[in-house]
Order: C-alpha cells, then sequence, then structure tokens
C-alpha cells in the first residue's frame, strides 16, 4: 500500500467528520502522519480479514469502513449488532452509527458510537476532567499494573492509547452507573475497543434532535428543566458530575429527554475544580431555557443541589476551564465578571 493510498484513506475519514477543517489536518506533524500511516495500513490488513465475516449496509468510504469492521467485529460476534444502517452524527471525537439489532438485544435498532483512532484524536484538554480517576482498562476495571501507570505518566504511545480507552470507559461505565439509578440515559449494552453499543433514540427514519435544536413552549421548558434538574441531581448523587452538559448534548424525542456524551465526567469527591465545572454545567443548561422564556436563577440551583450533597461552595469558574471561541463560555465569563 503506497503513502499516497494511505494518506487518500486518511483524508476520507476526515472529509466523511462534520466541522473539521482541512487546515487542522495540515498541521500535523510528520511524525504524527507517519503514525497514522502506519496505523492505517495495520487497519487495512486487518479490515480485508474482516470484511469476509462481516459486512453492513452503510456504504462507507474505504477508511472509515475499515475502521467500522475493526471497531464492530467483536460486537457483531457477540451478536449485539447485525448490521450498520447509517451515520446519523459525525464528530470531532466519535461518530454515531445507527444499526440494526442482533439477537441479543431485545430492540429494534441500536447506536453504535464509534471514536476516531486515538492518533487522529487530541487528548492534550483532557487532564481538568481527569483529576481524581482512576485510569480504567478496556473492561472498564480500575488499572492495578504498574507499567500501565508509568506509561500513562511518560505520555508514551503505549500510555496513550491506555488513556483512549480509558477514557471511552468512563462513558460506558457511567451510563451504566446511571441507568441503573434511574436517570435519562441511553441504555448501554456493550463496549468493545473503540465503540459503545446503546439504546438508539428515534426511529428507523429519523434521529432524536438535540434539544438546542428544538423550540419549547414555556410550558414543556418548564417541565423538562425540572427533568434535567433531577438527572443532575442524580448524577451528583452517584459522584458523577457531566462535564459538558449543555443543549447540545441533551436528545429530545416525543417530549422526552436522553442525556449524551459522559466521557469527560468529573467526580466531585476527587477534583478540586469539581464545583467550577459543575457550576458551569447548571449555568448551561439554564441559559437553554431561559431562552426558551423559563425563568431560573441557574447559581442558586447549582448551589442548592450542590451543598445538599454535604459539598462546600468553591469560586467562580476560572478562565481556564472556558473555551474563548465558544460563545457560551464567553457569555458565562461574561456574566461573571
Amino acid at each position: 500500500m503506497s503513502k499516497n493510498q494511505l494518506l487518500e484513506y486518511l483524508e476520507e475519514l476526515d472529509d466523511s467528520t462534520e466541522g473539521e477543517s482541512h487546515s487542522t489536518h495540515k498541521r500535523v506533524s510528520q511524525k504524527r502522519e507517519s503514525k497514522k500511516q502506519e496505523m492505517a495500513a495495520r487497519l487495512f490488513i486487518r479490515a480485508q480479514e474482516i470484511s469476509q465475516k462481516f459486512q453492513f449496509t452503510y456504504k462507507a468510504a474505504r477508511f472509515e469502513e475499515a475502521w467500522l469492521l475493526d471497531s464492530l467485529v467483536e460486537i457483531a460476534n457477540h451478536q449485539k449488532i447485525s448490521d450498520v444502517l447509517r451515520k446519523v452524527k459525525a464528530g470531532k471525537e466519535a461518530s454515531v452509527y445507527l444499526c440494526k439489532s442482533g439477537e441479543e438485544i431485545d430492540a429494534p435498532y441500536v447506536a453504535a458510537k464509534i471514536y476516531r483512532p486515538r492518533s487522529l484524536r487530541n487528548l492534550k484538554n483532557d487532564a481538568q476532567y481527569r483529576v481524581g480517576r482512576v485510569d480504567l482498562d478496556e473492561d472498564g476495571a480500575a488499572l492495578w499494573k504498574r507499567a500501565d501507570v508509568d506509561a500513562i505518566a511518560k505520555r508514551s504511545s503505549y500510555g496513550e492509547e491506555i488513556r483512549h480507552h480509558s477514557w471511552i470507559a468512563y462513558e460506558f461505565t457511567t451510563m451504566e452507573l446511571l441507568y441503573a439509578a434511574g436517570a435519562d440515559v441511553p441504555k448501554p449494552y456493550a463496549m468493545e475497543k473503540n465503540a459503545i453499543v446503546m439504546d438508539f433514540v428515534g426511529d428507523a427514519a429519523t434521529a432524536a434532535p438535540v434539544l438546542s435544536a428544538v423550540d419549547l413552549d414555556v410550558s414543556e421548558a418548564r417541565v423538562l428543566l425540572d427533568r434535567v434538574v433531577h438527572n443532575v441531581e442524580i448524577m451528583l448523587a452517584n459522584n458523577r458530575i457531566h462535564g459538558d452538559l449543555y443543549a447540545y448534548n441533551i436528545l429530545y424525542w416525543d417530549g422526552d429527554i436522553k442525556l449524551i456524551d459522559f466521557p469527560q465526567v468529573v467526580l466531585p469527591e476527587g477534583n478540586p475544580a469539581a464545583w467550577n465545572i459543575f457550576q458551569r454545567d447548571v449555568i448551561r443548561v439554564c441559559d437553554y431555557f431561559s431562552a426558551q422564556g423559563v425563568h431560573c436563577d441557574a447559581r442558586k440551583i447549582a448551589a442548592d443541589l450542590w451543598t445538599a450533597r454535604g459539598y462546600s461552595i468553591g469560586k467562580q469558574v476560572h478562565p481556564k476551564y472556558l473555551d474563548p471561541e465558544n460563545p457560551e463560555d464567553r457569555q458565562l465569563w461574561e456574566k461573571q465578571g
């Protein structure tokens, strides 16, 4: 396989992901580019073997197809899915696919969230969320081998791979915990390598929209705000803060909501920035509902929930936890100022 072919495959994956600028790809260092090429070569060799026994309806680009095959073959072998029908969401960190369920799942459809290859993801902004978290292995169990812990600390290639899997494992184990606690989250079914399989929210023709794309009347908005606050309370009772909760990470379907995207969950008992992050989550949620005509005092809601669990109020959100390119974060900082 030639270098030009490998680069073409990588570009296909980038082109299939919405919202990611081509200029970002150009800034990748030569060393990182070489690693991506090596990864692609290994991936395609494996994909050629897998494709003989697992084929799907969705017509993916070549690199995307290889990545899907490699990510989903074990899940298919365990009869959690039987087909990949279409892509429903593309993102910088992961894409979500509508899949036909396998025999082991009593539902017609499931969603498969497939994380992008570690070499194509940026983990440098993960640190604020990882504080106080014990890294997890591919099975969701706490890492105990000294060599693994040291590899993460040294940021070696192997260590970065472990961090990548730990990031995914935190999403899956958090969803398991919250679903069991009665929170409004999709039911999680399986985790393998770069993939998580969960309930699909929507129907065969349409995926549930994110709440930010929905205009609500005031009466419904008021009910849903209470529901979101209830979910935030459940998370806090289970030692979890979403960490990136706003209307883009809440699905809306037939009057109900589902909270999604949990890899960056924060553990309030072990993270000194927990109050700042928690308050930011609540403020972002209230900003959406305020725009829908519901009066809500975000700081009071956050403070009441926080102190009810026995935590002490911290300082305002530090600017290092805010993204200057995000209009919501800029607005939050201006409010604090």
